[in-house]
């Protein structure tokens, strides 16, 4: 296995085509596919499933495929480093469910590392996305929370893709909703009384399962229920609508504005907030001061 057959795969998975990938690397088509078979066999693993419509990229092509952008990553620093003399861009990726305190940390830790030259990302996703973006190298780091409904699951499902849960603090669930609600006088909120709101959640796409919702009680049959997938939506259907949603209870007034206001549950829900990384892998010093700015935020909680 060389590193030039891992830019061929890479390549070859973000073109989605044989043929364009080939022109890119400036070789013939024939060649570039018996540089892939010799590969597959190498590694006894099929990378990709060819047909008359194209190429598409196998399960386990895609954990090559991870693997591969992060060496030829490393190796490209290495050659800036130390071949071409050059200033490199550190890089630092995150994806996180809707929280803002993680878009908060974020952003500190940006302003507290001072570098002139960096190619930073930040992903606001679903809860599967988190994990495949961290299993598949795309991020380095992946937030999201456990609660006794669905720690089994994810924990298993962390297990089979060599990933670690931490966590980083523990927090009761809240109401959240417009600070103009009808409820948001009250210093405790019942389920009871939510039933006349709509609920707002966070669609999860095609992996819509019960265990991946971004809020607790997830089972619960709620009367009226608005899905959104984007963190603005959700603002503004709360807004319009007396919506509420449940969350953790921490409020970036920043980002969040004054516009929405959050209130305890009277149901003793803890949710366990934390991130996911690989278990191959040591964050460097962007990533600690990152979680470091993350644990703040542990102020607000339990």
């Amino acid at each position: 296995m060389t590193l030039q057959q891992m830019k061929y795969v890479v390549e070859i998975a973000d073109r989605g085509s044989m043929n364009e990938a080939a022109k890119a690397l400036f070789i013939s088509q024939p060649s570039l596919s018996s540089a892939v078979r010799d590969l597959e066999s190498e590694i006894g693993i099929t990378l990709f499933t060819r047909s008359n419509r194209g190429i598409r990229i196998t399960t386990e092509g895609l954990e090559f495929l991870g693997y591969a952008r992060q060496t030829l990553e490393q190796y490209r620093l290495m050659e800036q480093r130390y071949i071409e003399k050059q200033n490199y861009k550190k890089k630092f990726h995150v994806s996180t469910q809707h929280y803002t305190f993680a878009v908060k940390a974020f952003a500190e830790t940006i302003r507290k590392t001072g570098m002139e030259e960096y190619d930073f990302a930040i992903y606001e996703t679903r809860t599967h996305e988190v994990i495949e973006d961290v299993k598949n190298c795309r991020s380095d780091i992946g937030i999201l929370y456990l609660d006794v409904f669905n720690e089994k699951v994810l924990r298993g499902e962390f297990k089979e893709n060599n990933l670690i849960f931490h966590e980083l603090f523990a927090c009761r669930t809240y109401v959240y909703l417009s600070a103009k609600h009808p409820l948001a006088g009250q210093k405790k909120i019942t389920m009871k009384e939510l039933e006349a709101y709509p609920c707002i959640s966070f669609d999860q796409g095609t992996h819509n399962s019960f265990y991946y919702a971004e809020e607790v009680l997830s089972t619960y049959p709620y009367r009226r229920r608005i899905r959104a997938n984007d963190r603005a939506t959700a603002l503004n259907m709360m807004i319009a609508l007396d919506g509420y949603t449940l969350c953790s209870g921490i409020i970036c007034e920043e980002l969040n504005g004054e516009d929405c206001i959050a209130v305890p549950l009277d149901v003793e829900v803890v949710m366990h907030i934390g991130y996911i990384t690989r278990d191959d892998m040591v964050l460097g010093p962007i990533g600690e001061t990152y979680i470091e700015e993350m644990k703040k935020f542990s102020a607000y909680t339990l």
